[in-house]
């Protein structure tokens, strides 16, 4: 596939994944930026017996993404500011705030397992071969994550509960 195929095809896919992963909407187009030039650079890193292109270019993303935070941990963004925010009052929009919240707290591969397989529908075989492990190691995570989730939303689930008797 050439380039420009790639591009046209993945990028607002890439993007929507380091975006969910990072948290920052600028980090998240750097990075998908940088995700593409490295396959513009080395296309014949691609092996389709190894995967699909899309996998091939979120392990990269995913990569470029770790190194940041790796090279960054503990600094802050400039404006503080993530492209997330809570503002609207409804029960809804804070829930959605609430999960967006939990998710954010993951560990990272925790939260890279989940955001692949809930939010780009990536199957288990495909996450293993982005993030370099075996299928039961990411359904571990995956497990993982969602019985952190489970217990960081368990207030919401009573809230809800109370809202449907009333």
């Amino acid at each position: 596939m050439r380039a420009e195929e790639a591009f046209d095809r993945y990028h607002r896919a890439v993007y929507r994944f380091v975006c969910r992963l990072t948290r920052r909407t600028d980090l998240a187009e750097d990075i998908t930026q940088e995700c593409f030039l490295a396959y513009v650079r080395a296309p014949s890193r691609f092996d389709d017996s190894k995967g699909a292109m899309r996998t091939h270019l979120y392990a990269i993303a995913r990569n470029l993404a770790l190194k940041h935070l790796r090279d960054h941990a503990g600094e802050e963004p400039l404006n503080g500011n993530s492209s997330y925010t809570a503002g609207d009052p409804r029960v809804a929009i804070e829930a959605a705030a609430a999960v967006e919240q939990a998710v954010a707290k993951l560990p990272m591969l925790e939260r890279e397992a989940l955001i692949l397989f809930q939010y780009e529908g990536f199957t288990l075989a495909e996450i293993a071969a982005v993030v370099g492990a075996e299928v039961g190691t990411v359904k571990a995570r995956l497990h993982r994550a969602r019985e952190r989730l489970r217990a960081a939303l368990a207030p919401w689930r009573r809230v809800g509960e109370c809202h449907e008797r009333e």
